[in-house]
C-alpha cells in the first residue's frame, strides 16, 4: 500500500510540476463551459434594420416603429433607393431591409392591397431565414390588428428577396467558416510543434549557438509549412467551387492574397505557442483543442457574435479566424472588392506582425 501511495504521489508531482498541463486540465473545462453556456445562442436580436419608404405615410411609419420596437431589430437608417440599401448590405451595415411600395397606405385603403418586400442577406442563410420570419410575423400581426380596427380585410403579404444566395444553400455559409477553421488549426498545429520538437530532441542547442539571426530561424521554420498550407488552400478552394458549387463571386486573386495573409497569421500563432511551451504534447493541446472551441463558437462561423455577452464579443475580436471568415464571405459570396475587406486585411496584418514580434522576443529571451 505504501508503494501504491508513493507512486500516486509521484504522479501528482509529475503533473503539477508541468504548469501548462495543469492549467489545461483545470482551466479548459471552465472555458468550454462558459463558451457553451453563454456564447451558443441561436436567437437573432438587435439586427440593424434598413428601410426604403418612398411615401413615409402613417401606415409605413407604424410598421417601421413596430419592427424597431421589437427585440429583434434596431432601426439603422432610411434609404432613398434599393441600390443604396444593397450597398449597405455589401458593407455589412444592415441585416434586413423593409422596402415599401409607393403610396402604401393609399393602396391599402383603396384596394386593401399594398406591397412590402423583406430583403435579407443570403450569405448566411440560417440568419436570413430567422430575420425574415421575425419580420413577417411582426408585419402580419400589425396588419391583423388594423384590419380589425378599420373593419377592412387588408391583403398585404410580405414578399421575400434574398441577396447573394437566392437558392439559400447552406454551403454558402459553412464553406467560409470551414476554410477559416481548417486553415487555422492545421497551420497552428504544424508550427506549434516545430520548436518544441527541437527542445525535446535536444537539437535546440545547435540553433542557439548558430550565427543565424533569430528572425531568420523563425522564418525558415515557417516557410515549409507556409508552402504546404498554400497547397491546402488551393485544394480547399477547388473542392469548394467544383464539388460544393460555392462560387467565387469576387476576385480570386484577392481571395488568395487574404488567405495567404491569414495562413501566415496562423503560422505565427503556432510559432509563438512553440516558443512558450516545452513539450509537443502541450503544444498540440493548446493549438488543437485549445483553439478549436473558440474558433467554432467565437468566430461567427456558426453563431452570431452580436448576440453574445459583451465580454465574449471582446474576446472574439482577437480571434484571427473571425476576421478571415468575414472577409471570405464578402469576397466569395457577395463579390466585394478590396475596399470592403480593407478592415479585415489590416487587422490580420497587424495580428501577424504582433504574433511574429512576440515569438521573436520570446526566442531572443531563450537565446540569452
Amino acid at each position: 500500500m505504501k508503494q501504491f501511495i508513493a507512486f500516486v504521489k509521484k504522479e501528482f508531482d509529475h503533473i503539477l510540476r508541468d504548469t501548462w498541463t495543469t492549467l489545461i486540465l483545470l482551466i479548459l473545462p471552465v472555458v468550454m463551459l462558459v463558451l457553451f453556456g453563454y456564447a451558443i445562442n441561436t436567437d437573432v436580436k438587435d439586427t440593424p434594420l434598413g428601410v426604403v419608404d418612398p411615401s413615409r405615410d402613417e401606415a409605413t411609419r407604424a410598421i417601421v416603429e413596430r419592427l424597431a420596437a421589437s427585440e429583434y431589430f434596431r432601426l439603422e437608417r432610411y434609404f432613398d433607393s434599393a441600390d443604396q440599401a444593397e450597398e449597405a448590405f455589401l458593407n455589412g451595415e444592415i441585416g434586413l431591409v423593409a422596402e415599401f411600395s409607393p403610396g402604401f397606405r393609399e393602396s391599402m385603403l383603396r384596394t386593401g392591397d399594398a406591397q412590402i418586400a423583406l430583403v435579407a442577406d443570403g450569405s448566411d442563410p440560417n440568419n436570413a431565414i430567422t430575420l425574415v420570419n421575425y419580420a413577417t410575423s411582426i408585419v402580419t400581426d400589425w396588419l391583423s390588428e388594423n384590419s380589425a380596427i378599420d373593419d377592412m380585410p387588408y391583403k398585404v403579404t410580405p414578399s421575400v428577396r434574398v441577396l447573394y444566395n437566392p437558392g439559400m444553400k447552406s454551403s454558402y455559409n459553412f464553406v467560409p467558416g470551414v476554410m477559416g477553421m481548417v486553415l487555422m488549426l492545421i497551420c497552428a498545429m504544424m508550427t506549434s510543434i516545430s520548436i518544441t520538437r527541437e527542445k525535446e530532441t535536444g537539437t535546440m542547442e545547435v540553433l542557439l549557438v548558430s550565427p543565424v539571426n533569430p528572425l531568420l530561424i523563425l522564418l525558415a521554420k515557417t516557410v515549409p509549412y507556409f508552402t504546404l498550407s498554400a497547397i491546402n488552400l488551393a485544394t480547399i478552394i477547388l473542392f469548394a467551387v467544383f464539388l460544393l458549387h460555392v462560387p467565387v463571386a469576387g476576385s480570386l486573386l484577392l481571395l488568395i492574397l487574404v488567405s495567404l495573409l491569414f495562413i501566415f497569421t496562423a503560422l505565427s500563432l503556432g510559432i509563438l505557442i512553440s516558443s512558450i511551451v516545452n513539450q509537443q504534447f502541450v503544444a498540440l493541446l493548446i493549438s488543437g483543442m485549445g483553439l478549436m472551441m473558440p474558433i467554432m463558437i467565437l468566430s461567427g462561423m456558426v453563431f452570431p457574435i452580436e448576440n453574445m455577452p459583451l465580454p465574449l464579443q471582446a474576446v472574439a475580436q482577437v480571434i484571427p479566424a473571425k476576421w478571415y471568415i468575414s472577409a471570405v464571405r464578402k469576397i466569395m459570396i457577395k463579390g466585394t472588392g478590396f475596399a470592403a475587406v480593407a478592415k479585415e486585411t489590416a487587422v490580420l496584418a497587424f495580428m501577424a506582425a504582433a504574433l511574429m514580434a512576440a515569438s521573436l522576443k520570446k526566442f531572443k529571451t531563450r537565446l540569452e
